[in-house]
């Protein structure tokens, strides 16, 4: 048995997209991991991510975010 915590939910404005971020605990203990649920209409992808490779992502994001122009 595991449990999911939501922590976060996103829409995306171009596209519409839906996205939804939760913590993953298994119930036999261990690493928790980033569960990432992509909503596209009617198809689902989920990936489930380790702490490290988490860190790893949200810095890419937010190297390319702080490198656009602000609107």
């Amino acid at each position: 048995m595991k449990a999911t915590l939501s922590l976060s939910k996103l829409r995306v404005p171009v596209g519409g997209q839906e996205i939804e971020l939760q913590q993953v605990d298994h119930e036999s203990g261990g690493m928790s991991l980033l569960r990432t649920r992509i909503r596209e209409k009617s198809r689902f992808t989920v990936f489930d991510i380790d702490p490290i490779t988490a860190r790893q992502w949200g810095e890419a994001l937010l190297q390319w975010a702080r490198a656009q122009p602000e609107e």
